[in-house]
């Protein structure tokens, strides 16, 4: 995906902002291939503008990160601005709102650069809303609910969006605001298949789905999945019984 981006600005900016993302917050490891983004694009793709990489280190401080990614664009007085003027669009943004007229909602957990492009989910979400099926992501949770979530796990799980989906999850399934959940899963994401099984076990009983998604443009796959996952959710308001052992629908490989 971000190959594609990048090709695509080719010849169509001056600088092509790519940073190289090492931490979201202190003690929090990430995914090796955000680190590794700039690489890859600069081995990939000849003929690229200059790319903006600082390091990012923590998401608590963006004025330190916008000093060093902006050295040559601008001051730092007008570094500064930017950032406040951009901290304060942030925060007035609306909040994340609960469907209330879809028959069912389900917690949709994924890496939000799947969950937020149509082009790669294949408009996932408006095959659910056809459904009946509404949605609620990790954003929805706040970030006290998720870590109070998390403690409950043996152990703190090593990757950042694991802790994060498996937190948001817990809680979206204990507070009883979802009727199941639904993991979507980058084929080729090795961190995701020890995230999806942390997820399912938030699950804890309610209806339960992995689709992974590749490099397939096919849909009806994709729409088998959905349709099969909205009769567990029929058959679990009738109280028909899911097996433990029965309740993930995994192993799907339907899109892009």
């Amino acid at each position: 995906v971000m190959h594609g981006h990048a090709a695509w600005l080719q010849g169509r900016c001056d600088a092509l902002l790519a940073p190289r993302f090492m931490r979201l917050a202190k003690g929090k490891s990430i995914c090796p291939m955000f680190c590794g983004l700039p690489d890859m694009l600069r081995a990939a793709l000849p003929g690229l503008p200059p790319l903006i990489d600082a390091p990012v280190w923590s998401l608590d401080e963006p004025e330190r990160w916008a000093l060093e990614a902006g050295r040559g664009l601008a001051g730092k007085s007008a570094i500064l601005r930017a950032v406040q003027a951009g901290l304060i669009a942030q925060h007035a943004l609306p909040d994340c709102p609960e469907p209330e007229a879809e028959r069912y909602r389900v917690a949709l957990i994924g890496h939000s650069y799947v969950l937020g492009d149509r082009f790669v989910n294949m408009g996932l979400i408006k095959k659910l809303e056809r459904l009946s099926i509404g949605t609620i992501t990790e954003d929805a949770v706040e970030e006290g609910d998720i870590s109070r979530a998390a403690e409950r796990l043996f152990k703190a799980p090593f990757w950042y969006f694991a802790r994060r989906y498996y937190g948001a999850a817990a809680h979206l399934c204990a507070a009883g605001r979802v009727d199941g959940v639904l993991y979507v899963s980058a084929f080729s994401c090795g961190v995701d298949s020890v995230t999806a099984e942390l997820v399912a076990s938030a699950a804890d009983g309610l209806p339960f789905m992995v689709l992974k998604i590749d490099e397939h443009t096919g849909e009806a796959g994709l729409d088998t999945r959905l349709e099969a996952f909205a009769d567990m959710l029929e058959g679990r308001k009738h109280g028909h019984h899911i097996p433990a052992d029965g309740q993930h629908y995994t192993g799907c490989q339907v899109v892009l």
